[in-house]
């Protein structure tokens, strides 16, 4: 039950982060996306990340920072067996589920449901 309460309070520490973000500078939402995914990414590669995933499970892989952490862990992987060709495919090859799951639950929302003009 506790692991559950950690995941929750470290996933919102992190969401709270970026709303704070949104909230009180100038960035664009695409920025503070795309910082955080290259956070995960420094994170991991610092040894910082996976400590923190073992720690909170969902809480850190879920947001954004746990896709860098997945394209990094990814490419390490890779490279430890493929050499350096592995930079260029372990990123895909790691994510590649997740983002096949979110092009087609997005292709499925985008057939169901109707825009609506603002």
């Amino acid at each position: 039950m506790l692991e559950y309460l950690w995941a929750f309070l470290i996933g919102g520490v992190i969401c709270a982060v970026g709303q704070v973000l949104i909230d009180y500078t100038k960035l664009t939402p695409a920025r503070i996306l795309t910082g955080y995914v290259v956070a995960g990414v420094l994170l991991s590669a610092l040894g910082l990340y996976k400590p923190l995933v073992e720690f909170a499970g969902g809480g850190a892989t879920v947001p954004l920072t746990g896709f860098g952490h997945l394209l990094a862990e990814g490419i390490r992987k890779s490279v430890e067996e493929k050499g350096w060709l592995g930079i260029f495919s372990g990123g895909l090859t790691a994510s590649s589920a997740g983002i096949t799951a979110a092009m087609l639950f997005g292709l499925a929302a985008a057939a169901i449901f109707k825009p609506k003009d603002k």
